[in-house]
């Protein structure tokens, strides 16, 4: 398990470098009414990791809570909220031997997986939901920071040119 918290950790550690992107007075903006809004999105992150996931990999219920203000409200509250409910997790799932990953545990949706494929599936989670704040914040016109550490522009130009071999 130490493996996959690891990459947790650093999955964390992404979502956090564009969060930090997030103006304090634009935590709770959204594009559209009823949508998301970026405290939202945090919000939802922590939660679903914490009382969803952490607690199907036990073998417990989802105890999920919603994302809603009464979590934590605005910009300093939504951050250490996602990072206490993080911390939480990750106590958890680096308690979770071998074994336990190969154990069945029971979604909110009732599919029966692997824990292990499971907590993956936490992973893609936060994927999708980090994409939408790099949206949120094009929207807003903010740059996020380099997923990786170079644009895709930055890339480009330190490439070899690709001649065509037809």
């Amino acid at each position: 398990m130490s493996d996959l918290a690891d990459y947790f950790d650093r999955v964390r550690e992404r979502t956090l470098r564009v969060a930090a992107c997030i103006p304090p007075e634009q935590i709770e903006w959204t594009y559209k009414p009823g949508k998301y809004t970026l405290g939202d999105i945090l919000r939802h992150l922590g939660s679903t990791e914490r009382w969803m996931f952490a607690e199907n990999a036990q073998q417990r219920p989802s105890r999920y809570p919603g994302y809603g203000r009464d979590l934590a409200d605005g910009y300093d509250a939504t951050l250490a909220f996602l990072r206490r409910m993080h911390e939480e997790s990750m106590q958890i799932f680096r308690s979770l031997t071998d074994a336990d990953l190969e154990k069945k545990c029971v979604t909110p949706g009732g599919a029966e997986l692997r824990v292990g494929k499971w907590l993956r599936s936490m992973a893609e989670h936060e994927i999708h939901h980090r994409g939408q704040i790099y949206v949120y914040l094009g929207i807003l016109g903010i740059e996020g920071p380099p997923l990786y550490g170079l644009t895709e522009e930055q890339v480009r130009e330190r490439s070899r040119s690709v001649t065509s071999t037809s």
